[in-house]
C-alpha cells in the first residue's frame, strides 16, 4: 500500500556439436543476500546486449517399448521452443551426454525413455549437470527408465508400475500458479494412457495435478494420484508429466501449454514454488468467500476460473472467520500484465496480525503487510513488511515473475516472527518488537488498494503450526 495515493533452432541426428561454457545454460548460483538501497525498480530482464537463445535438448533413445508418439512430441518441443524463443536439439544418441556438451544446455527432456539408456560415465555427467543447476523435464515413460539409479529415481519422481487401457479421466488441477498448470481450469478433463507408480511423490515434490480415480478405471494408488509434479532437486529444476503416451496429446492445445510451462519452469524463465505442500486448508478455494468481509471502499470480483481480482479502494477483504496466531499462510497472486500505456506497477498487499475491524485502515495501524509493488523506496516494494522491513531485494528479484505471471507467497509467523518466501525462496525475515502490535493472534486481509491497481489472488490456503512460548 501507499498511505499516499501515487494520483528454434533444431538438430536432429545421432552426433551434437559441443560447446565449451562453463556451467549449464541456465544455471544461477544461489544468491549471496546483499541488499540493495535507494528506490527499487524489479525485473529480471537482462539491461545491455541481447542475451542469446537458451538451447533444449530433447533425448528419446528407448530401450524397452518403443511410444510411436514420439515423433510427435519431438515436433512439439520444435514448435513450442520457435514460438516461446528457446532453440532445440533431438538426439537419442547417449553420447551427448558428456560434461561438455551438457553445459550448452537449460534444459534435457527425456521424451518417453524406456529401459537403461545411459551408461555409469553418462549418468555422472547428467547428474554433475542437475546439480549445477540444469533443468529437468520427465515425460510420460521418463518414469519407466533407469530404474537400477537411484540418483535419476529421485528425479523423476516417481518409477512407473503399471497402466490400465487409454480412457477419459478427470484430472484435478492443484498449483494454478507453476506456468505447467496455471491456465488450466480446476478439473481438465482428457484421455491418456493413466500411469500407476510405485510409490507417491507428494512428501518430495510438489503434486501439480493428480486423477481422480473414481472418474476411470484402473488407478491403483488409493484416491491419492499425483499425475504431474515438480522439484527442487539436488541444485536443478525438475518437471514431470505423466501425460503424453498418444499422439493427439501434442496436437492438444492444452496439452501444449501444459508441456511449454514445464520446460519454461526447467528452463528458469519462470520461478515456481516447487517445495512439498502438505497439510493445508483452504481459506479461498475459487469457489466460495465464505467467512470474508469487505472493509471499506472497493471491492473484489470472483471470475469463473476461481480468481479474485481487486477494484478501487482503499479498502480490504479480511477473513473474519476467525483469528490465527502461529500458521503459514500460502497465496497465490499476479499484476496486471504491462502493455501499452500500463507500466505493470500494481499495488495490493496481505495484512496480517490485526483485530477484527470493518475500518480497513485498522489493520494498516494494528497490524503488518506484506506488499505487493512493483516501485517505491525498498521498505514498501514486493516482499517488505511495507514501512518496517526491506526484502532481501537481490533474492527478490530473482525470485519473482513479472507482470503477468502467478506468484506464490509464503507468509509464515510463529511468535512475534513473520517470515515471507516468495516462489519458493526466502526473502524476509522480521520479528516484531512493538507492544502495541502483536502477530501473536490476528486476522489476515487482502488490499484492494485503488481504481488503477489491478491484483489477483487464487488459492489462499493455511496451515496452522505448534504455538511456541515466549
Amino acid at each position: 500500500m501507499h498511505t499516499t495515493r501515487r494520483t528454434a533452432t533444431v538438430v536432429m541426428g545421432a552426433t551434437l556439436l559441443l560447446g565449451s561454457l562453463s556451467g549449464p545454460a541456465a544455471a544461477h548460483p544461489a544468491d549471496s543476500g546483499t541488499k540493495g538501497s535507494g528506490k527499487a525498480e524489479i525485473g529480471r530482464a537482462a539491461v545491455g546486449k541481447a542475451e542469446s537463445p537458451k538451447r533444449v535438448l530433447v533425448f528419446s533413445r528407448t530401450a524397452g517399448f518403443r511410444h510411436d508418439s514420439i515423433p510427435d512430441g519431438v515436433t512439439a518441443v520444435r514448435e513450442l521452443g520457435a514460438t516461446d524463443g528457446f532453440e532445440v536439439d533431438a538426439t537419442e544418441d547417449a553420447g551427448a551426454f558428456t560434461p561438455k556438451n551438457l553445459r550448452r544446455y537449460a534444459a534435457v527432456v527425456f521424451l518417453s525413455t524406456t529401459g537403461d539408456v545411459l551408461d555409469a560415465a553418462q549418468q555422472t555427467a547428467f547428474e554433475g549437470y542437475v546439480r549445477h543447476g540444469g533443468g529437468y523435464v520427465g515425460i510420460h515413460a521418463a518414469a519407466d527408465t533407469e530404474y537400477d539409479w537411484e540418483f535419476y529415481g529421485g528425479l523423476v519422481g516417481a518409477w512407473f508400475q503399471s497402466h490400465p487401457a487409454i480412457q477419459s479421466a478427470t484430472v484435478d488441477v492443484e498449483d494454478r500458479a507453476h506456468p505447467a498448470t496455471s491456465g488450466l481450469a480446476g478439473t481438465w478433463n482428457r484421455t491418456d494412457e493413466w500411469y500407476n507408480y510405485r510409490s507417491n511423490p507428494r512428501e518430495r515434490a510438489r503434486v501439480l495435478a493428480s486423477l481422480d480415480e473414481r472418474s476411470y478405471t484402473g488407478g491403483t494408488m488409493n484416491g491419492d494420484h499425483p499425475i504431474a509434479w515438480c522439484q527442487n532437486y539436488q541444485g536443478g529444476r525438475a518437471f514431470y508429466t505423466g501425460g503424453g503416451h498418444t499422439k493427439e496429446s501434442y496436437a492438444d492445445p492444452a496439452f501444449r501449454a501444459h508441456l511449454l510451462g514445464g520446460i519454461r519452469y526447467a528452463l528458469a524463465d519462470v520461478r515456481a514454488d516447487c517445495r512439498p505442500e502438505n497439510g493445508y486448508r483452504p481459506l479461498f478455494d475459487g469457489t466460495s468467500l465464505d467467512g470474508w468481509r469487505q472493509a471499506g471502499p472497493g471491492s473484489f470480483t470472483l471470475s469463473d476460473d476461481g480468481t479474485l481480482t481487486s477494484s478501487g479502494g482503499m479498502g480490504m477483504l479480511w477473513y473474519a472467520g476467525r483469528s490465527f496466531g502461529a500458521y503459514s499462510l500460502k497465496l497465490d497472486w499476479r499484476t496486471t500484465a504491462a502493455g501499452p500505456g500500463d507500466p505493470g506497477d500494481d499495488n495490493s498487499g496481505v495484512f496480517v496480525g490485526f483485530p477484527p475491524s470493518d475500518d480497513p485502515w485498522s489493520a494498516v495501524d494494528n497490524g503488518y503487510e506484506i506488499q505487493i509493488d512493483a516501485t517505491d523506496v525498498p521498505e514498501k516494494t514486493t516482499g517488505s513488511v511495507y514501512g518496517f522491513r526491506s526484502a532481501d531485494l537481490k533474492k527478490r528479484d530473482r525470485a519473482l515473475n513479472p507482470p503477468g505471471e502467478w506468484n506464490t507467497y509464503e507468509i509464515r509467523v510463529e511468535g512475534e516472527r513473520l517470515r515471507v518466501w516468495l516462489n519458493g525462496v526466502q526473502i524476509n525475515d522480521f520479528t516484531n518488537t512493538d507492544p502495541a502490535r502483536s502477530l501473536r493472534d490476528g486476522h489476515l486481509g487482502l488490499q484492494n488498494h485503488g481504481a488503477d491497481d489491478q491484483v489477483s489472488f487464487r488459492d489462499v490456503r493455511i496451515k496452522e503450526l505448534p504455538v511456541q512460548g515466549d
